[in-house]
């Protein structure tokens, strides 16, 4: 079955962007997921179009209509989980990705200016997402990194599966680092114990390397692995 993606946005030319390429593009050419795109401004009031206007209570920017972006969910919306991209959201996990690639599909929402208006976002319950904490134009490139990241988990679009279950993340761990030839670069040489052929003592070497790594890295990640039971390194 096919995965399917429905971008809202005002800027329908950045899609499918890198998205069209590598492993996406194929998978996009093979049908394994499928694309479509609508402009938001189709739905805007007026000759001009208009999509925005001036926030109640003053400050700065312009807010997206409520009834223009309800008009434009309709057109696309079933029962697919409608995603909002948002620094206000909640962070983007792996956890959640997977959930998203074992489904039908996604609605992406992407609000430009100073946002949405809220009563739209609570009367179709959107699912309001952030990739960081920082600040883009837009939801378009957010909407971008969500769907990479998706998509690569579908079947048949990464050639090994294990390649996701090892991946940063896959077990509250970073991923372990990697090492191809050359042997010695630049008077570096890859750790012994990756030449030795000892698989078991390879896998304990890499356990413990993605461990110290996230230890160090990301702390709070370390944490969550040892609540959960885990063994120290």
């Amino acid at each position: 079955m096919t995965w399917r993606a429905d971008i809202l946005t005002l800027f329908p030319a950045m899609f499918p962007g890198p998205l069209g390429e590598s492993l996406a593009g194929k998978a996009l050419a093979d049908q394994t997921w499928s694309l479509k795109i609508t402009d938001i401004r189709d739905f805007g009031l007026g000759r001009h179009r208009s999509v925005d206007d001036t926030p109640f209570g003053g400050g700065a920017g312009m807010v997206m209509r409520p009834d223009v972006v309800d008009a434009a969910i309709g057109a696309v919306a079933d029962d697919r989980p409608l995603i909002m991209l948002t620094p206000r959201g909640a962070p983007l996990t792996q956890k959640r990705v997977r959930e998203l690639a074992a489904g039908p599909g996604a609605i992406l929402l992407c609000g430009r200016f100073e946002g949405i208006d809220q009563r739209v976002i609570e009367a179709r319950a959107a699912e309001e997402i952030s990739i960081g904490d920082y600040i883009l134009s837009g939801g378009e490139l957010a909407a971008l990194v969500l769907l990479d990241a998706v998509i690569r988990l579908l079947p048949g679009v990464m050639g090994a599966a294990e390649s996701a279950e090892e991946e940063s993340f896959s077990t509250l761990l970073l991923e372990y680092p990697h090492y191809t030839r050359p042997a010695v670069w630049a008077g570096r040489a890859v750790p012994e114990i990756l030449t030795s052929g000892n698989h078991r003592a390879i896998a304990a070497w890499r356990h413990a390397a993605a461990a110290q790594a996230t230890k160090i890295r990301r702390p709070d990640l370390y944490d969550q692995y040892i609540a959960s039971g885990a063994p120290a390194p």
